[in-house]
């Protein structure tokens, strides 16, 4: 075995260049490891959530402190197995580490979050991460449940072995946090000592194109040696080559070795994999001790039941039938307050202004607008709450492993679920979470179909509805449980269908086999969960208070003018107003659905988000403000009527509407979203027309049927 590693004595180096700033920490692992728990246990509320510039890819940076008080920024890079990037968020791992992204500055300390449940599959990335030559202290994770699988991990084995600090942890009940903050605190946290050797047939590889990186590409020496290896690693590394700023002569180099091993049957990515593991493998041997016979873990006993073919049908059930229930019953009274709170507002402006436009402005467009938006807050809070929830304890990963019997029917696997899932609460992180879909064809299928799944954004029109469809001041709480149901199903069932479509037609090919990762059950980490909740709380909060309150606003003006002449009514004023225009130009295609021109301006003004079909409402039938049941929006729309004293709200019409919501792609914000991850116009366009006209057409057929059958 020959060795091209630089001699790496344990020295220590200073948390940054010149102790002028702060530390930069990357914070690293394979999914499911604890990572999120432990960045909100170190940073708290000290965070920043948004998307790296040109990848939907979130970024989390934060701000953590030691025990004497010391600043340290730490970054929160998306999971990944390997720094062989298959996919987007690994791919944004990777160059973060090896300072490739010009608008992430490269951390100059690693903190790697290590399952100690899985301790062999987690040290392959340790491995990879130990050629860059920096700082990394490794957090054992998951102690408890190591211990409770019947292993003995010694982790003074592990930190001797490797030659730096080795933290063993529990994120989920906070243990090895202080001890994790006073090791980052350190100002001479040392180099590892740990060196392999490369496979022989390899190295001379290696080594040339280390020298070309280094002299052609300026890369230090250990960035250099750990982007051979990784150029190395991936059967289709050329390919990656081409898009990574190399050199020729460094392309060139790396060509050469391939067709020289390619002509004498050299398998030089599965050598360098299997001497890896290979040293892993011993490391994982002495370091984690099995004792006496295990029976099976809790785990595998819960999952007889979850994962059943029948039992976690009606487990997955249940589950959501509880979602349901808890969004209607839980939710009434903070709802009723914000009611009371926003209608009293209202009343204070009108009680202390003069009566006017700007009066009118601040009551009926920015209070009536965003008030009808904000007052379903609560029933989103409870969305991602339980969303939240699923994936703490590790049932979301159980949940894909059930849909994969019926997404393989329809083309896909399991894999898919995840982001479909996650479009429940906003298809904008549904579509970004099928980065982790390796096929190219099975993620584009998931992103077309990702918004058919009913987002949060559709429950306020959803609710809106049903508290108009069901007679009496009271809607019976099963009958908004069993109406909401249907709708989700449909929705499901839709996206499903269109995906069995496509898998046929556009996007031919064979569904994979889904292999995945079932974590342990754990106990939830409810301060995680709330951070997750008032995380997403505040970014609708901000659109209610910037998008909606200006798209409420600039309504409110169309529908306010052009002034009509002294004596018309309200209803007359609408009706020739800027926006009664639009509405009325749009009649035409919506009549035969049952909808009018005051419909259609709620139609087109909920392209900027589909929640503002309400706001809409409430400005269009100049409502000041809203709830669930006996609100006067709702009783706005009883009592509206068609130009013949019909009633135009009527339980078919509203029936209709939300038909059309759970398929009408009604959301600038996605379509922006699929464009940047499809890179093209040509498939958010496709998918603003064939949902558009499913919408279209099975809303026609819904309202014509009813008419048909008398209703």
């Amino acid at each position: 075995m020959s060795s091209v590693a630089p001699h790496i004595s344990r020295t220590a180096i200073p948390a940054s260049p010149g102790n002028t700033r702060q530390p930069i920490y990357a914070l690293v692992g394979n999914p499911n490891c604890g990572k999120s728990t432990l960045f909100n246990a170190l940073t708290g509320m000290k965070q920043k959530v948004g998307n790296y510039p040109g990848v939907t890819v979130e970024k989390r940076v934060g701000t953590a402190y030691s025990q004497h008080g010391q600043q340290m920024t730490v970054i929160d890079l998306p999971g990944a197995y390997s720094l062989a990037a298959r996919s987007p968020d690994e791919a944004v791992t990777r160059d973060v580490l090896l300072g490739r992204r010009a608008d992430t500055q490269m951390p100059d300390r690693i903190l790697c979050i290590v399952d100690a449940t899985n301790l062999e599959r987690n040290l392959y990335l340790l491995h990879q991460i130990l050629d860059l030559g920096r700082p990394v202290i490794v957090v054992l994770n998951m102690m408890d449940l190591a211990a409770a699988a019947g292993l003995d991990i010694r982790v003074a084995r592990l930190e001797h072995e490797l030659g730096i600090p080795v933290i063993a942890c529990e994120a989920v009940n906070g243990r090895g946090v202080i001890e994790l903050k006073v090791a980052m605190s350190r100002t001479d946290l040392p180099l590892s000592r740990h060196a392999w050797d490369i496979p022989a047939p390899i190295a001379p590889a290696v080594a040339e194109l280390q020298a070309s990186l280094i002299a052609n590409d300026r890369k230090p020496p250990l960035i250099a040696r750990a982007e051979a290896l990784l150029l190395l690693t991936d059967q289709d590394s050329l390919r990656v080559a081409g898009s990574t700023p190399l050199s020729n002569q460094t392309h060139e180099i790396l060509r050469g070795w391939q067709e020289r091993w390619e002509a004498d049957g050299t398998d030089w990515a599965g050598t360098l994999v299997n001497s890896r593991y290979d040293v892993i493998g011993r490391i994982a041997h002495d370091v984690a001790l099995r004792r006496g016979t295990v029976g099976p873990s809790t785990s595998d006993k819960i999952d007889a039941y979850a994962t059943h073919p029948v039992w976690g049908w009606l487990t997955l059930g249940a589950i959501m039938t509880l979602l349901f229930f808890s969004i209607f019953t839980l939710a009434e009274y903070p709802m009723n307050f914000i009611d009371g709170q926003m209608a009293a507002l209202a009343d204070w402006v009108k009680a202390r202004m003069a009566a006017g436009d700007l009066r009118d402005l601040i009551t009926d467009g920015a209070i009536a607008g965003v008030g009808g938006v904000i007052i379903f807050l609560p029933q989103i809070l409870i969305l991602f709450f339980f969303i939240g929830l699923l994936e703490s304890t590790g049932y979301m990963a159980r949940a894909a492993f059930i849909m994969d019997r019926l997404m393989s029917r329809v083309g896909l696997n399991g894999k898919s679920f995840i982001p479909l899932l996650s479009s429940y609460a906003c298809a904008i992180p549904g579509i970004m979470a099928t980065r982790t879909i390796e096929d190219h064809k099975d993620r584009l299928v998931t992103i077309l179909v990702a918004p058919l799944m009913s987002c949060s954004a559709r429950l306020p029109v959803y609710l809106l509805m049903i508290a108009a469809l069901v007679p009496g001041d009271r809607v019976p709480i099963m009958t908004k449980v069993g109406i909401m149901l249907l709708m989700y199903a449909l929705g499901t069932l839709g996206a499903f269908g269109f995906a069995w479509l496509f898998k046929r037609t556009l996007l031919k090919g064979a569904p994979p086999v889904m292999i995945m990762e079932l974590p342990p059950y754990r106990l939830p980490g409810i301060k995680d969960v709330v951070l997750h909740m008032l995380e997403r709380a505040w970014i609708f909060l901000r659109r209610a208070g910037t998008v909606i309150l200006g798209i409420s606003i600039v309504l409110w003006f169309l529908s306010a003018y052009p002034k009509a002449p002294d004596g018309m009514n309200e209803q007359q004023q609408l009706a020739q107003s800027f926006a009664g225009m639009a509405g009325h130009a749009l009649e035409p295609a919506i009549k035969p659905l049952g909808f009018d021109w005051q419909i259609g301006i709620g139609l087109i003004s909920s392209f900027a988000a589909r929640e503002v079909f309400v706001s809409t409402m409430g400005v269009v039938f100049n409502v000041e403000g809203d709830g669930e049941d006996t609100t006067p929006l709702r009783q706005a729309l009883l009592e509206a009527r068609w130009p013949d004293g019909a009633p135009l709200f009527t339980p078919l019409v509203c029936f209709t509407l939300m038909v059309f919501y759970v398929f009408a792609m009604q959301c600038i914000s996605t379509i922006a979203v699929v464009k940047r991850e499809t890179n093209s116009w040509r498939w958010p366009m496709f998918q603003l027309a064939y949902m558009t006209g499913t919408a279209w057409i099975l809303s026609f057929i819904v309202y014509q049927t009813g008419r048909a059958l008398g209703y």
